[in-house]
Formats: C-alpha cells, sequence, structure tokens
C-alpha cells in the first residue's frame, strides 16, 4: 500500500484517483503507523513551503517520513514534494525543509516580463539518464507544470531538465528518493506511466 501524505493541501485526490486508475493500493493519510506500515510514500505538494512544513510539524509526521526514507523505503515527491527534501526556500524564509539535500528552493526570475510566474502548464522534460521512475517513457515527452520555485541543476540528482526562461531540475533521484516538479497525476498517459513505474520499485 502506498501512502499520499495528508498535510492539509494538496491534489490528494487526484493522486488517489490515478493511482485507483491504475488499480495501485492507496491510503491518504496523516498517521504515523499508516506511514509506517506503507510500502511506499507519495508527497503530493500544492501550496507554500512554510505552510506545509508547518502543518507536517503540527501533525507530527516529519520524522516518521524522514525515518521511512532513511529506512529505504521508495519515497515519491511531486512539486513541493520535492522543495521540500532540499534545506530552505526562497518563498518561506526561516522554515528548514527535509534537508535530505543541500540548498535552497529559488524563485523563478527574468530580466524581462516576457514569461508569467508561475510557470504553468505543458513543458518537455529531457532525460539525463536511465531513472526507473521514466522507463519506457520517450526523451522530450511533455508534462504537466504549475509551480513559482525551482530546484537548480545539480550533476549528483538531476534526471531531467526542463526550460522556463532557464533550466532547471524537472526532476530528481538519490537511492530510494524520487521527486519530480512537474505533476505526473495530470500529465495524461506519460504521467501514469511515471506513477505505475514508481509503485513497481521496491
Amino acid at each position: 500500500m502506498i501512502a499520499i501524505i495528508d498535510y492539509g493541501f494538496g491534489n490528494l485526490r487526484s493522486v488517489s484517483k490515478a493511482l485507483s486508475l491504475l488499480s495501485i493500493d492507496s491510503k491518504i493519510t496523516d498517521s504515523k503507523k499508516v506511514i509506517e506500515d506503507a510500502s511506499s510514500i507519495i508527497f503530493p505538494g500544492v501550496g507554500s513551503f512554510g505552510d506545509c512544513i508547518k502543518n507536517l510539524d503540527d501533525k507530527k509526521i516529519i520524522e516518521p517520513i524522514k525515518s521511512s526514507i532513511k529506512k529505504g523505503k521508495p519515497f515519491l515527491g511531486i512539486c513541493l514534494g520535492l522543495q521540500i527534501l532540499f534545506e530552505n526556500s526562497e518563498e518561506s524564509p526561516g522554515s528548514i525543509g527535509f534537508s535530505f539535500f543541500k540548498g535552497s528552493i529559488d524563485k523563478i526570475e527574468f530580466e524581462s516580463n516576457k514569461l508569467k510566474v508561475p510557470h504553468m502548464g505543458w513543458n518537455q522534460v529531457l532525460f539525463k539518464g536511465n531513472s526507473r521512475l521514466f522507463r519506457g517513457i520517450p526523451d522530450k515527452s511533455w508534462f504537466y507544470f504549475v509551480h513559482s520555485f525551482k530546484s537548480n541543476i545539480n550533476a549528483h540528482i538531476t534526471d531531467s531538465i526542463s526550460n522556463y526562461g532557464d533550466d532547471f531540475s524537472s526532476s530528481i533521484s538519490s537511492d530510494n528518493i524520487y521527486a519530480t516538479q512537474f505533476h505526473p497525476e495530470k500529465s495524461s498517459t506519460v504521467g501514469l506511466k511515471v506513477l505505475k513505474n514508481f509503485s513497481q520499485i521496491s
């Protein structure tokens, strides 16, 4: 069973419906026990970095999530679920993320006003390696994005790159941790394939 983390915000139902469509067992939860008993974890993210961390702290589930990841349980972060894996974010100064990866999440900014923020809509994803998350998915496939903050490219963890004014990490991974800046649950057939691939990682 995949635990879908309920932190008080987010597109939880969309992820749950996508997994149900794939006949994958999942449960929306903020329970420490369910998180610990789950075979893997999906953290779908919508909202602000600081509010997310505060709500997780209020629910007392930060440590159960981090402990599960440290024990090797597969984890998939989506959008904000990618961003909280880092130390901090320009969006919420003073809020401390999970800190699995060093560095900060930066605001998308441009010298001109030619591109709107948030980055919203379909964009191409260029794969940098052979991540298990993208098995059977053609390079330069299109995925759906909604975000105002981004992870910069890091050669050690970046699995794919997209461009919106500048290049940024559209997905990352390290060991049992996987995360996408795009929303697979909103990305049609290729997005469902990402979720299916994740469900087969153990």
